[in-house]
């Protein structure tokens, strides 16, 4: 075995001052304020500026956030290729996402005269987002595996991540919120491009962010070197054989279960924002989902350190779960309250709701990518090899599954339960309408509480089922370090990892 590859069990620090880690957290930029305005709003787009309807709409998202699941293992073989640069791969990504993402939030596609052209023009422009998106991500967040496998030390640069995602998540969803305003500035014959306007300045910031990124690197960062005579393979067939490996390892299919349930959950809730807001909690379009977002991002900001504190203390996984219980009470609760709840004439649900899903956007993001990189030693120990890419690449491709499925839930349960833009007659603003049948409004509110509570519960569960704990972790290293030096080792301590 090589030195390189002897010496990666080690304790490795990243080597990122504390400059270089606000660089590397930056970056986030490039991937969350594009992820927060397509999640959140692309459904309501497409129903509402377009014309699909709600059950095409959903389809539209779902394929191309399939397809974005499906180039992420093979995106994630390139980037572990030895002599591949994740830098340059990040820098090259940038442009063209910024330019196809603006245009798909343009109502070119609204002058189609039948609902198959609507939805194919947009499924198409919808995958290029997510072919870049993927360039970008995929190697962001492998970097950091690279860079350190030092416990704490992933866990502190996914929080300064975390930290800026809370204002990009913010950026995300408040910036979208302007449009009516933006629509009264261009006017009624151009009012159905504030999407694209608003979609424009944050591709500029997310792009920004992302070159910042990639210089941030620069210096500490270095492509792992090309061995003579050392085999590689991005085929397709190597890399499913890899996933079937990862697959047999039970703590890999308790992580991938928590990863698809929770982002299922909380992606249904985020695609019914605008709803939830409208219909349920009756605030207008604008100022309503303002102040939700603005909560959402507060309990962030409040809830990534507190996440981290108790992570350093205790361990990722017990954070996890505790903080996510938090979560699905809150939701539990809000169902039994009603979000139409008021004090005098304030909804106070408002507030509430938000703030419950920040505390479970916090404790998600900030962890979740520091308990996949624990699945490299594993892996590791089990294969001799290390596969950065490939490993962050399988949670990311089930995290879009997840997503996809959450949003295509929504958009269909939106059509099951009558929702019909064209036939709402009670409007609030010039570019959306309210409803006001009772049975609507109440499904529309089981999308945002119930439903997502329930499937989050279940997320928790493959968490507690999940085996990686500190002590664990820690017991496996130092095994993996004397097995690749060649020493003799002991599987005491950490025999759950393997199974």
């Amino acid at each position: 075995m090589s030195n390189e590859t002897a010496t990666s069990a080690a304790t490795v620090k990243s080597g990122l001052s504390k400059k270089k880690k606000v660089g590397y957290a930056l970056g986030i930029f490039a991937d969350s304020v594009y992820y927060n305005m397509f999640y959140t709003y692309y459904l309501v787009f497409l129903n509402e500026i377009v014309g699909v309807e709600a059950k095409y709409s959903s389809i539209v998202i779902f394929i191309s956030i399939l397809w974005d699941a499906v180039t992420d293992p093979m995106i994630g073989a390139y980037t572990d290729k030895p002599g591949v640069d994740k830098r340059k791969v990040m820098g090259k990504a940038l442009f063209p996402l910024a330019i196809f993402y603006i245009v798909a939030w343009t109502s070119i596609g609204a002058n189609f005269d039948s609902q198959f052209l609507k939805v194919l023009f947009y499924t198409i422009i919808a995958m290029f987002i997510w072919l870049f998106y993927t360039y970008y991500t995929i190697p962001y967040y492998a970097v950091v595996a690279e860079l350190t496998n030092d416990y704490d030390e992933r866990t502190q640069i996914r929080s300064w991540a975390s930290t800026a995602n809370a204002i990009a998540v913010a950026l995300g969803n408040i910036l979208p919120a302007l449009v009516p305003s933006v629509a009264i500035i261009l006017g009624e014959k151009y009012k159905s491009e504030s999407y694209a306007v608003i979609a424009a300045i944050l591709a500029i910031l997310g792009t920004v962010g992302g070159f910042v990124c990639v210089k941030s690197l620069k210096g500490v960062y270095k492509p792992k070197p090309v061995i003579e005579g050392q085999q590689t393979s991005s085929s397709f067939g190597g890399i499913m054989k890899s996933f079937g490996k990862l697959l047999k390892m039970y703590p890999a299919r308790t992580f991938l279960g928590f990863v698809f349930l929770f982002l299922m959950g909380s992606s249904m809730a985020q695609a019914n924002i605008t709803y939830s807001v409208i219909d349920c909690i009756k605030m207008d379009y604008t100022s309503g989902t303002a102040i939700y977002i603005v909560v959402l991002s507060v309990a962030m900001l409040i809830f990534i350190p507190i996440v981290e504190k108790v992570a350093k203390v205790k361990d990722r996984r017990f954070a996890t779960i505790l903080f996510l219980c938090i979560t699905v009470v809150g939701l539990f609760a809000m169902k039994i309250i009603g979000l139409d709840a008021k004090v005098g004439s304030f909804p106070v649900m408002i507030i509430f709701l938000p703030f419950f899903y920040g505390i479970g956007t916090a404790t998600f993001w900030t962890l979740f990518y520091s308990l996949a990189y624990d699945l490299v030693e594993i892996d590791e120990f089990k294969t001799g090899t290390r596969k950065e890419s490939i490993i962050t690449a399988f949670p990311q491709l089930i995290q879009k599954f997840g997503s996809a499925c959450g949003i295509l839930i929504a958009g269909q349960m939106l059509s099951a339960i009558g929702y019909d833009s064209s036939a709402d007659t009670v409007g609030n603003e010039s570019l959306f309408k309210i409803v006001s049948d009772p049975k609507i409004i109440a499904g529309m509110s089981n999308i945002s509480t119930l439903i997502p509570g329930i499937i989050i519960s279940l997320s928790i569960v493959c968490m507690i089922l999940f085996p990686v704990t500190r002590e664990r972790y820690e017991a496996l290293k130092e095994a993996l370090n004397k097995k690749n030096k060649g020493e003799s080792y002991s599987t005491e301590g950490f025999k759950e990892l393997l199974k």
